[in-house]
């Protein structure tokens, strides 16, 4: 594939859509309290760490993700298949990753539901936006 040929523009949305679904996600208003149980994570450890840092490298993670994503969809992609194998990587890749590393060192069904879930729409989302805009 000729990586001249994708819409760095899309790449950057998608890639933005995910780092916004995030902050919404782990936030007080949907799992970001059960999160924080579940991880072992306190209000006082989440303040004492670099955010600059935490953000940066997220929203490096999510660029990159979109990047892969949109060569993986190709250019004859669309909205519906984008959907579509946006939740297949989301859900049958990452979920499921998280579920074999999960199962091994003993986490909680609530925290792989709460990580998988956000991946899994998370790519949906991204898919959706890499697939419809080419």
């Amino acid at each position: 594939m000729d990586i001249s040929t994708l819409n760095f523009l899309a790449i950057g949305v998608a890639a933005i859509s995910s780092f916004v679904l995030g902050g919404l996600w782990y936030s007080p208003l949907l799992f970001g309290k059960v999160w924080m149980k579940e991880t072992g994570i306190t209000e006082e450890a989440a303040k004492n760490q670099s955010m600059a840092k935490v953000f940066g490298f997220a929203l490096l993670a999510s660029l990159v993700i979109a990047f892969n994503l949109a060569i993986f969809l190709g250019e004859s992609s669309t909205l519906e298949t984008g959907i579509f194998y946006g939740f297949l990587a989301g859900f049958g890749w990452v979920a499921m990753s998280f579920a074999i590393n999960d199962l091994f060192e003993q986490r909680s069904f609530k925290l792989f539901a709460i990580n998988a879930g956000y991946h899994t729409i998370g790519f949906t989302i991204m898919g959706a936006i890499l697939g419809a805009w080419h």
